[in-house]
């Protein structure tokens, strides 16, 4: 490169600091097209640089159950034991649940809505969580009083808690307080708490608010049976926040009926590819993806082509 030259060499970049510039782009973004520029990159990719932080989501919302743990595990594995930040909707499997502990060494976040996981696995799981911060359990049916009181007695750094339910699955059932009462006796240090749509009294969110005297927000919407005075939160908890019970809106819907017409024939193709095969490759073997870049007979590329249905796809626009 010559002196003075505005040139970068973009490829030789330390690979933290691609992992952070390529933190901006989209899982598919990383997956698909990051690779392919070249080996630098590609080994960046591969290595723990860019999985400290995992929010899988929104996709994971779309995919089918094996998919997912596919995808989810190749992830994680990447990650090398640095993982901060879990974010997955919709496991299933006691396996996946086992794999996630296994590599929350280093784990402060984990959201695991609208997911399988029961009391029996949160018993298993729960004494290698013990460095998480902030933990959303929301629309999980299978988990009660139980796992929140192990969680509690095991996450000591716990300062926040997402327990939403649906207000289909909630809807002319009885008063059910042993949730409440879990987490005001075990979780001390929670600033941030949300309960929409559960069924609590009174009595049980006053002892959240004796228990947990460092809260800062409470989420009671749609808690219909809580009846708090106003005056009375406002001496004895002025910082405190508290949405609901009576707050009007439109429920969210579940995220998933936007892809019930998902089909193999779209955009997944390039995710089974990389689910499959580059889930495969090591940091030692990243000389083997020479041959990967002129295969283009494995790899979808049309949204390189300039077509004009690749924005439907949520493709990257062509270069």
């Amino acid at each position: 490169m010559e002196e003075g030259s505005d040139f970068r060499r973009w490829d030789e970049l330390i690979p933290d600091a691609l992992g952070l510039i390529f933190s901006n782009l989209s899982l598919q973004e990383i997956l698909t097209v990051i690779p392919r520029v070249c080996k630098s990159w590609a080994k960046a990719v591969m290595g723990p640089y860019c999985w400290q932080q995992i929010d899988i989501e929104e996709w994971s919302n779309c995919c089918q159950p094996d998919q997912l743990d596919r995808m989810l595990q190749m992830l994680m594995t990447r990650s090398g034991g640095s993982l901060r930040k879990l974010c997955v909707s919709g496991l299933h499997t006691d396996l996946i649940f086992t794999s996630i502990a296994e590599n929350a060494g280093s784990l402060q976040t984990l959201r695991l809505p609208r997911s399988e996981i029961s009391d029996s696995i949160v018993e298993q799981i729960a004494g290698r969580l013990s460095t998480i911060t902030f933990l959303d359990l929301s629309y999980c049916v299978k988990i009660g009083a139980h796992a929140l009181e192990i969680i509690g007695k095991n996450s000591k750094l716990l300062v926040g808690l997402c327990r939403n339910m649906h207000p289909l699955d909630t809807a002319g059932k009885p008063l059910q307080d042993d949730e409440a009462y879990a987490i005001a006796s075990t979780m001390p240090k929670l600033k941030h708490l949300e309960m929409a749509y559960h069924l609590i009294s009174t009595r049980s969110v006053l002892q959240i608010l004796a228990g947990c005297p460092e809260l800062e927000f409470l989420e009671l919407r749609g808690c219909w049976d809580v009846k708090l005075d106003d005056k009375f939160l406002k001496e004895k908890f002025p910082k405190l926040k508290i949405m609901g019970p009576f707050v009007t809106d439109c429920y969210e819907r579940n995220e998933w009926d936007d892809c019930s017409d998902f089909s193999d024939a779209s955009e997944y193709l390039a995710w089974e590819f990389m689910a499959s095969d580059v889930g495969e490759y090591h940091d030692d073997e990243i000389e083997s993806f020479d041959g990967m870049w002129d295969d283009e007979g494995r790899l979808e590329l049309r949204f390189y082509e300039g077509s004009e249905d690749a924005g439907s796809y949520g493709w990257p626009p062509s270069p």
